[in-house]
Order: C-alpha cells, then sequence, then structure tokens
C-alpha cells in the first residue's frame, strides 16, 4: 500500500560555511533553510512562496539531492533520499525531476531537442528502441509540442516553447514527483497561463505531484492545493490553500497578499509595506527572525522564537500573537 504522502520533509536543514582567512577556516554559515517540516500529499500540488532568497529553490533542490543537507529528513515514498544505494539513485532520477526556472539556460545550444528530450529516456531504458521515436513524438505532443520540432535547436523557439521543451524532459521519464522552480517567472502573461495550464493538465492526466516554487501569488492559488509561506530559511504559515487566502494568519503573508495586484481598478488594496530589507541568513535576527521587519511586533518578539501553532483546522501558522 503506498503512502498517502509521496513527500515528507522533517526539520530539514541546508547550512553553508562561511571561511575566512588563509587557512579557510569556517567562522560561521549561511542558514538557507533552517529546520522546516512539511508533507506533500500524492497527486497533490504544494506551493512555497516567500521573497527571493528566503530558501525555497534551496529546499527544492535538496529534495531533489543536488544541494546536500545539513540535517534534518527528507522522506521519498518512505525512504530516507540522502540513504539511497547506488541503484535506488538511479530510481530517484526517474521518479523525481525538475523543471527550472529559466528556459534559456537550462537547455543545452549543442543538442537538437529530440536529443534533449530522449537523452534520459535512452538511458534509463524507459521504452524499447523501436518504440523509441513515437514515445518521444508522444511526450513532445501532450506538451504542446509537434514532431518535427526534435530536429531544431534552443535557440529556434520562444521562451514559453523553450519551457515545454523543459517540461518535456521532465515528463519523459514518467516521474511520480516533479519540482517547478518558478517555471513561469521568465515569461509573459499570455505564456504563463499557457504554462500553467498544460502542468495542471498533466497532473489531471498523470497523476503527478507538484513542489510549486513561485513568488507569483496569483499563479499560485490558481494551482496549488497547499500552500507552505516562508521567511528567511523557515516556514511561517502553512494550510490548505483556499483557507491561507481567505484567511492569512501571521504578518508576513498579510504583507505577500496585500501587494497581489487587483484587476479591479475600482478597488483600493489596503497595502503594507514591510520596513527595511530582508535580514542575512548568515546572522539571522534572535527570537523571531520576522520581527525585525513586522509591523505587529512586541518586545517578546526579539526573545522568543515562536513555536507552530494550528490556528484553525489544518491550517498552521509561528506568531507569537496568533
Amino acid at each position: 500500500m503506498k503512502n498517502e504522502n509521496l513527500i515528507e520533509i522533517n526539520d530539514l536543514k541546508v547550512h553553508y560555511p562561511i571561511t575566512a582567512g588563509l587557512t579557510q577556516k569556517v567562522v560561521g554559515h549561511v542558514r538557507a533553510v533552517d529546520g522546516i517540516s512539511f508533507k506533500i500529499r500524492r497527486g497533490s500540488t504544494t506551493a512555497l512562496v516567500g521573497e527571493s532568497g528566503c530558501g525555497k529553490s534551496t529546499t527544492g533542490r535538496s529534495i531533489l539531492r543536488l544541494t546536500p543537507k545539513t540535517g534534518g529528513e527528507i522522506l521519498l515514498d518512505g525512504k530516507e533520499v540522502f540513504s539511497l544505494n547506488k541503484k535506488e539513485k538511479i530510481e530517484l532520477r526517474k521518479k523525481a525531476q525538475i523543471i527550472f526556472q529559466d528556459p534559456y539556460s537550462s537547455l543545452s545550444p549543442r543538442l537538437p531537442v529530440g536529443e534533449i528530450i530522449g537523452e534520459a529516456v535512452k538511458e534509463h531504458n524507459i521504452v524499447a528502441k523501436s518504440e523509441y521515436e513515437d514515445y518521444l513524438d508522444d511526450v513532445m505532443k501532450s506538451c504542446g509540442l509537434s514532431g518535427y520540432h526534435k530536429h531544431r535547436y534552443p535557440h529556434e523557439f520562444s521562451g514559453g516553447q523553450r519551457q515545454r521543451i523543459c517540461i518535456a524532459r521532465a515528463v519523459a521519464l514518467n516521474p511520480e514527483f516533479i519540482v517547478c522552480d518558478e517555471p513561469v517567472s521568465a515569461l509573459d502573461v499570455s505564456v504563463q497561463a499557457q504554462i500553467i495550464n498544460l502542468l495542471m493538465d498533466l497532473r489531471e492526466a498523470k497523476g503527478y505531484t507538484y513542489l510549486f516554487i513561485s513568488h507569483d501569488l496569483s499563479v499560485v492559488e490558481h494551482i496549488s492545493d497547499h500552500v507552505a509561506v516562508m521567511y528567511l530559511g523557515n516556514i511561517v504559515e502553512y494550510g490548505e490553500t483556499d483557507e491561507i487566502f481567505s484567511n492569512p494568519c501571521h504578518p508576513y503573508t498579510k504583507a505577500l497578499f496585500s501587494a497581489i495586484p487587483m484587476p479591479n481598478p475600482d478597488f483600493t488594496a489596503n497595502r503594507i509595506i514591510l520596513k527595511g530589507q530582508m535580514p542575512s541568513p548568515a546572522n539571522p535576527p534572535k527570537g523571531c527572525k520576522f520581527h525585525t521587519r513586522c509591523p505587529n511586533a512586541r518586545p517578546e518578539c526579539s526573545a522568543q522564537a515562536p513555536a507552530e501553532k494550528e490556528v484553525a483546522p489544518k491550517h498552521f501558522c509561528s506568531c507569537l500573537f496568533v
């Protein structure tokens, strides 16, 4: 019997050492991810949102073993990904894939599209040689590409088409889990909608599980089932999408949501402007990490780190005064 949760992350930490001097002595650490825990239900989409530099992409890359972890636990289908043997690592590459943010730099300019998409198909023997060309055509068609595109090179395509190539490369291995690392942030708005709809159609047809990393909350509301709000290496709020958007509790979440542009010109948003810049992850504030920018900060916030508490069914928030 398969686990209900395909991904389980428990107290994940990713710290990068800071070295100095001739001996390269370690004098500190950049706490990119500083003890986060969440689960992704099989066949669902969990969005990870927050400002640039908060640790979103590092989290996604750690799940795929592209970035080493410092501590904690990452379970994929009940197995710790950093404890896999050689054979299981190969299976991990088939089971978990990533769609990178930049469709321009993530494709080799020296290979035709057919080789880019089919290289891993051949390596992992996904289909027999006699079925390879037909399989490649089917994968490309499912991602909105034509069969003749496989003889062309990436520079011959637009940004939206390149991202379709990236998606085709990811889904060609029939993975269970896909990290979508800001897959639409480099695209025009009209193209963004096409790519989002493609991802949703593929999830509906194939049952994929997504970790959708983004800072565009309008997109997140449309595609995700659960939302995790991240700030300076920690998750400050987590819950089902409808609940988070209708009842944001953490001051940081409220500030993010107040910046969502509204299509109604007569609507006046109560914009919350955060003071200052995000602190350095190499020297985070004591107590609540958000207290240096929080409009509701009190003296207790600088002394005591908030524990996660359930403010509504399946809705969790890390704030002392919620």
